[in-house]
């Protein structure tokens, strides 16, 4: 699909969700109105891992089948996932800060291994553009991706194996405590962000392509 079709879907799809979140989800009866950052925090956080598994994927068929397509797709995939990453931090920090008193609880599983896996990616950037050979760029940002991607899962059957946990557990085969209405909000909010990264995903190819087109023309006529 096109990014002028994504666009609009995109939009009407987040209007919905976060319509149901401030007209049709129940207010949590412990924490009130702050609750509602869930809705997009969680989000968030689930499109942002997933977003960078598939960088890893993309990662791997660049190294199998040598094609510079999957490694512009493992880029993108990862660039727009540390953008939501930050967004997920903050939304993370606002909602602590408001529910717990504090900004930051080193002594939580989910948060402290959410930033472990953000910082690891800090490093995807530097570590691409400190190449200059686009081959050699191309081939160990792949490996790192590939490496990193396999990381996620890992730490996240290890922080739901863990005993301290505050934070709330979503992805469950019950959907966790929340009620019908919550979750039907839930998973229509994780819909809509989901639908954002691919847009955005596809907006920045498109962007990026342009630029490679651009750029190669420039060397044929030097």
């Amino acid at each position: 699909m096109t990014v002028r079709r994504l666009a609009p879907l995109t939009a009407a799809s987040l209007a919905v969700a976060y319509g149901l979140v401030f007209f049709y989800a129940p207010r949590d009866a412990d924490q009130g109105i702050v609750q509602k950052i869930f809705y997009l925090h969680v989000p968030l956080a689930i499109v942002t891992l997933c977003g960078f598994v598939a960088g890893g994927v993309f990662g791997a068929l660049h190294l199998r089948t040598g094609d510079r397509v999957w490694d512009l797709r493992s880029y993108v995939a990862i660039h727009v996932s540390i953008v939501f990453a930050v967004a997920t931090l903050v939304t993370g920090s606002l909602w602590a800060r408001a529910a717990w008193g504090h900004w930051w609880v080193w002594d939580e599983p989910v948060l402290v291994s959410f930033l472990v896996v953000f910082l690891l990616y800090a490093c995807y950037q530097p570590l691409r553009f400190a190449i200059e050979d686009r081959e050699r760029q191309a081939r160990f940002a792949a490996v790192f991706a590939v490496m990193a991607g396999a990381f996620v899962p890992l730490n996240f059957l290890a922080v739901r194996s863990a005993q301290a946990f505050t934070h709330p557990r979503v992805l469950s085969a019950t959907g966790g405590n929340m009620p019908g209405s919550m979750r039907l909000t839930f998973l229509v909010c994780l819909a809509a962000m989901a639908l954002l990264y691919v847009t955005l995903c596809r907006l920045e190819l498109s962007a990026k392509r342009l630029r490679i087109g651009r750029r190669r023309v420039l060397e044929v006529a030097a």
